[in-house]
């Protein structure tokens, strides 16, 4: 993970010299994805990019029970890295738009900042990763997918990539021999010509606007499948085609159908797509905190809603929570520093410590679910950092979530 750059900060002229300005306004999909621009843009999507709904179906809204505690001041131990410090010092200190803690389904903080309300669709970049992933679940569950499975058994227009020969537990695991660059900095990497490809910047290859479909088909292997873990959202995209393959319709229609409507969700959530309607798998998921809240209620929950309905079945929920040694020491042996050591990624979450069943799911830009089933707490966090990455605000928020989870199942706090 890339390290912070120091903070730039621009003189603001006097109140009276500054005329209200519309927000938006040159904000266009060469930009929203600007250090000055995101804050705006990840809260209006749909203005920028084309999207369609994921319906929250008919069913029921799930209640979120309210208890209301001030958990700023619970302390954060130091670290080699950091010192002391308070929960609220993290939370002003890391471009928050909106964060919840909910313990044993019951909400204990809820806080909006800036132009965020309870009803604005945030985007959530990589954490659409782990809904993706839930889908993929669900079809395992039901027998229609088996992650042993070769992915051109179900995408068979892969079969001339680099996917050939490859597993559904490769891509599950980021453990393919794809050829892909990460690099969010780096306007050639691969992560870029997808945006590229699926009309999310102006292209500047030379065959533009290939569509999603198309880019992955592209795509060579530079080792052999099953090696160790690289982070590589093309995999994500891959399991998003299998899925759809599977069921016979888009992610959207199916997500709507095995997740979305399930989770007692009050709004629909959106997804960005590309110029053909095919969703951004990785990166394109849009909802409210509530919703997303309700989400990672069912991992911390064994697979079961709010509302109590089984979402997920409670096998997918165990396998997640089961890191082997090889898939650790394939994290442990992967490219680059993830600054998790003894951590693990598994079924499309982040594994960031050896010795506790907590997980994440992430974003770029400061987006995250923490998930502690022992703790039945489960924290959201929605936010807009400058940078794609940056570690000095996503470290000290896990150590915040972490040092929740302890600060709220402590025998004082009963």
């Amino acid at each position: 993970m890339t390290e912070p750059s120091p903070e730039q900060t621009v003189p603001t002229p006097p109140a009276e010299a500054v005329a209200p300005a519309d927000p938006s306004a040159g904000i266009d999909r060469d930009n929203w994805q600007d250090p000055g621009n995101v804050r705006w843009s990840f809260q209006n999507v749909k203005q920028v990019l084309p999207t369609t709904p994921i319906s929250r179906g008919t069913g029921p809204v799930a209640e979120l029970p309210v208890d209301l505690q001030d958990l700023g001041e619970v302390e954060i131990p130091a670290t080699e890295f950091s010192e002391a410090r308070r929960v609220r010092s993290v939370i002003e200190s890391t471009d928050t738009d909106a964060w919840m803690l909910l313990h044993n389904g019951t909400v204990l903080t809820e806080e909006y900042f800036g132009a965020m309300t309870p009803g604005t669709e945030h985007l959530l970049m990589s954490v659409s990763k782990s809904l993706v992933g839930t889908v993929a679940g669900v079809l395992v569950g039901s027998s229609d997918l088996d992650p042993n499975r070769l992915i051109t058994d179900y995408v068979p227009e892969l079969a001339d990539s680099g996917y050939a020969g490859a597993t559904v537990r490769h891509i599950l695991d980021m453990r393919s021999g794809i050829r892909f660059s990460e690099d969010y900095l780096d306007p050639k990497s691969e992560v870029r010509q997808i945006e590229e490809s699926i009309g999310w910047s102006e292209a500047k290859r030379e065959s533009p606007g290939i569509g999603m479909y198309e880019f992955l088909t592209t795509l060579e292997a530079k080792s052999a499948h099953g090696g160790v873990f690289e982070y590589r959202s093309c995999e994500t995209d891959v399991l998003g085609w299998v899925c759809e393959k599977i069921a016979g319709e888009s992610m959207q229609t199916l997500m709507s159908r095995v997740l979305w409507s399930r989770i007692g969700a009050e709004q629909d959530a959106l997804i960005a797509t590309d110029q053909y309607g095919v969703g951004m798998f990785d990166g394109g998921i849009n909802t409210t905190l509530r919703d997303l809240a309700r989400f990672g209620y069912v991992y911390a929950n064994r697979g079961q809603s709010l509302t109590g309905q089984q979402v997920a079945p409670t096998t997918w929920i165990g396998d997640t929570l089961t890191t082997t040694e090889d898939v650790r020491q394939a994290f442990a042996d992967g490219p680059g520093d993830n600054r998790m050591p003894g951590g693990a990624y598994h079924n499309q979450f982040w594994f960031p410590f050896p010795d506790s069943h907590a997980f994440l799911a992430l974003g770029i830009h400061g987006q995250m679910i923490y998930i502690n089933p022992g703790a039945n707490l489960v924290g959201v966090k929605l936010s807009s950092w400058g940078l794609p990455q940056d570690a000095a605000k996503l470290f000290p928020t896990i150590r915040a979530f972490e040092a929740l989870a302890k600060a709220v199942n402590s025998p004082a706090a009963e």
